[in-house]
């Protein structure tokens, strides 16, 4: 598939990495081109012949994925800015709505979560997926930790776009996790909270993983 990644930082990093290990095709969209090159270029040399562009935005490609590989406060302008232009595509919310002033809490109201805030301000029309947001990006480059793939958890209230990216997911060598409708980002953010909280409690220096085992 053609996947573009909006963003240039750790995240689009690791995510390009998993995307292309999987055979897709990757853009990289950011409002600095210089950084948005330069990830282009580092991914070029992960698989050759795989990133088919590195875009300054408002240009958006022909893709049939988009990652919000971005802040929350970025991803919702974004959104903004492009829904008309993402109509029928698979958008997929990796954001965390931490609070990072006071890393104590997160910026959603109780009962709503960045994904469900993402969608409503995206309209009908775009397929919002919540994937990837309890993956840390230094994991994400060799998809394991402890000899585990990582589990990515999956939420859509689009039953279509939320196969499409568990597919995505494991052809990467990762583990997709089916967690229901869009609304149980809820959980999911909170919980990444909570396992972002315990790196330094814990000394896990951002390489741990939330893992489902049985």
């Amino acid at each position: 598939m053609n996947v573009a990644l909006f963003g240039s930082g750790n995240m689009a990093r690791g995510i390009g990495i998993r995307m292309l290990a999987g055979g897709n095709r990757v853009t990289v969209l950011g409002r600095d081109g210089a950084a948005a090159d330069e990830l282009a270029r580092e991914l070029r040399s992960v698989v050759p012949g795989g990133v088919t562009a590195a875009l300054t935005l408002p240009v958006l490609p022909d893709a049939d994925v988009f990652v919000l590989a971005v802040p929350f406060e970025a991803a919702r302008e974004l959104v903004e800015l492009h829904r008309d232009d993402l109509g029928g595509r698979i958008l997929i919310d990796i954001t965390n709505p931490v609070d990072f002033q006071t890393f104590d809490g997160l910026v959603v109201d109780p009962g709503d979560s960045a994904a469900e805030t993402l969608a409503r301000l995206a309209g009908p029309e775009v397929r919002v997926v919540k994937a990837f947001n309890t993956t840390f990006a230094s994991t994400l480059i060799d998809g394991r930790v402890d000899g585990h793939p990582l589990d990515v958890f999956v939420a859509s209230d689009d039953t279509a776009a939320g196969l499409t990216v568990a597919e995505l997911v494991k052809n990467s060598g990762l583990t997709p996790v089916d967690a229901g409708p869009l609304r149980r980002a809820r959980e999911l953010e909170a919980f990444q909270f909570l396992h972002m909280t315990l790196q330094d409690r814990l000394g896990l220096s951002w390489s741990s993983a939330l893992k489902i085992l049985r």
